[in-house]
């Protein structure tokens, strides 16, 4: 009765929404579904990219988003399209507008790569920047920037060039205050996630760990950012932490090209022949590439048991049952020649991760090679479901490693004293209340919490040494919990190379037998849910509470209304089309 109650309430809330933007959905509707073909492109196209956009890991699993009037790219979308335009004879060049880029760095490398094989075709590529870095803080926009060949800056923009800091809260004081007692365990000293609870300040091991850290993400940005502004390294790692620079002053230090407005930067470009197109519509106007079938599997987020979470505005998630799932799926698949594996996760549970671990070497015992590509970061459980396989591709500035558990929880037994709140308990078994907040862990249920954590870190390190080739000492050397960059994963034997997507396809192509300029036709595994497939999944209930589906329906609305407005006056126009930065 209960689920017959939700669906006709689905149903009715859908019925006033569907009545009242009929018109935009069909409009739509018959976008997504009419022919774009390469023939619709103009015969002379700037590409134009707003780097102010969110990025995506994955294509939205939202039918409303296109609508919503939020641009947005899909970072693989965007990767692939820059490789096709610098052979295709119609794109003229790329202009994109950059203000604070919301990217990691793992993400800015790839895009910088993919600048830098635009430019290598002959082809300009102009950035215009309102600001880099507002305030301060846009050393990360200044290095995206310094790809480009010309970079313009508005009179009233700044150059943020102010360099890298690592911050950290500590509540043992905090906790001491309240009568909070915490009880955290690690394997081992550079498991530094539990400092915050236990510690006033960076442990000798936290402070070693994060000063490598950033020394190695501070050579790399001094690095790109010479390269690229064709700057001696020593002078520009003597103007960052310098900054935020004046724009006359950011021009004498060679940092940017020219100060002026958009429409100044864009008319050479133009030069009164081309048309602006935006890099997503170009995008979805090109043919499917074709070639050798691969497998393409996504782990994006928290790693946690059971299945990926679906629905109109829902994030990327990391379900091991649904990834395991497509790795077997993949390798049960004949007309399947390697799978390309994209890991972005700061890890989550251990059992998870050595679920899809396991589906990892099963498909390479299958004969399916594996390739790992690690986006911004790929730690703790993102390296787990990672170290079996063939190849390991990450980004210099990639965050991975982390090799290493930990456990505990926050005791309240004299904080509930403090306010007056009494407990009584009953329980039967020794340890029944070992993760009760309410009394600390006694001797044997440390024991057994030790028993665990040793556990969980000899698995770890052990399968990780097998997947890597390294002994149990050099294993346990580079591990006991400490982060790493790629690029010093790459020297310390976690990872086999460096670079993103092109450089992941690449190993593909290597590790399967095939040619070095062999087609690749990258297919999603699960396959994408459809539309009707989510609407479905709503009105049967699943998972999803009613009030996400009544917060989805005032979304759908919120979303026509710029829409519909603009559809009264289409009469007597040209055939639509999708607004610059639509992602169909």
């Amino acid at each position: 009765m209960r689920r017959l109650g939700r669906f006709l309430l689905v149903v009715l809330a859908l019925v006033g929404v569907l009545s009242l933007s009929a018109v935009g959905l069909g409009v739509w509707l018959a976008l997504q579904v009419s022919p774009r073909t390469e023939h619709d492109l103009p015969d002379k196209a700037l590409l134009t990219l707003d780097l102010e956009a969110r990025f995506k890991a994955q294509a939205d699993g939202d039918p409303l988003a296109a609508l919503s009037g939020e641009k947005s790219y899909e970072l693989r979308q965007v990767l692939d399209a820059l490789d096709r335009a610098a052979k295709d004879d119609r794109v003229v060049g790329l202009f994109a507008s950059l203000g604070h880029a919301g990217l990691g760095l793992g993400e800015v490398q790839e895009l910088r790569d993919a600048v830098t094989r635009f430019r290598a075709s002959g082809k300009p590529a102009t950035l215009f920047a309102e600001t880099l870095g507002e305030g301060g803080g846009g050393t990360q926009d200044v290095y995206l920037a310094s790809a480009f060949g010309e970079v313009w800056l508005q009179p009233s923009g700044e150059v943020g060039l102010t360099g890298l800091m690592a911050e950290s809260p500590f509540l043992k004081g905090t906790f001491e205050l309240l009568g909070v007692k915490p009880q955290f365990f690690g394997r081992h000293e550079f498991k530094s996630a539990i400092d915050m609870f236990t510690e006033t300040g960076f442990s000798p091991a936290h402070r070693e760990n994060l000063g490598r850290l950033l020394d190695s993400l501070h050579e790399q940005l001094v690095a790109g950012i010479a390269s690229g502004r064709k700057l001696a390294p020593d002078v520009v790692a003597g103007l960052v932490g310098k900054g935020p620079f004046l724009p006359a002053e950011a021009k004498a230090a060679g940092l940017v090209d020219y100060i002026g407005y958009r429409d100044e930067a864009l008319a050479p470009l133009l030069d009164g022949t081309a048309e602006e197109l935006d890099l997503a519509d170009y995008a979805a106007h090109l043919v499917e590439a074709k070639g050798t079938k691969v497998a393409l599997i996504q782990g994006v987020g928290a790693i946690h048991r059971g299945e990926s979470r679906h629905g109109f505005d829902s994030e990327p998630d990391f379900g091991a049952r649904t990834i395991a799932e497509a790795l077997r799926e993949a390798a049960e698949d004949d007309s399947v020649k390697a799978i390309l594996f994209r890991v972005d996760s700061p890890g989550g549970s251990y059992t998870a991760s050595d679920t899809v671990w396991r589906e990892v070497k099963r498909a390479r015992e299958a004969g399916k090679p594996v390739v790992v590509s690690m986006g911004n970061m790929a730690a703790s459980g993102g390296y787990f479901v990672a170290m079996a396989a063939d190849r390991i591709v990450a980004q210099p500035g990639t965050v991975t490693g982390s090799i290493g558990v930990f456990t505990g929880k926050l005791v309240l037994e004299e904080f509930w004293k403090k306010i007056g709140v009494s407990w009584d308990e009953m329980h039967r078994g020794d340890n029944a209340a070992i993760w009760s907040a309410n009394r600390p862990f006694t001797p044997e249920a440390k024991a057994r919490i030790d028993a665990l954590l040793d556990h969980i870190y000899a698995d770890f390190t052990g399968k990780a040494a097998a997947g890597r080739g390294l002994s149990a000492e050099k294993m346990d050397q580079v591990a006991r919990g400490r982060i790493w960059t790629g690029a010093d994963a790459r020297t310390l034997g976690l990872v086999d190379g460096l670079g993103g997507w092109f450089e992941a396809k690449a190993a593909v192509r290597e590790v399967a037998g095939l040619k070095p300029d062999e087609g690749l036709r990258l297919v999603e595994y699960p396959r994408p849910r459809k539309v009707w497939e989510l609407l479905a999944e709503a009105m049967a209930g699943g998972t999803v509470a009613e009030r996400r589906h009544l917060a989805q329906l005032s979304r759908a609305v919120t979303a026509l209304e710029p829409v519909l407005a603009p559809l009264a006056q289409l009469q007597g126009q040209a055939p639509l089309r999708l607004p610059p930065g639509a992602t169909p």
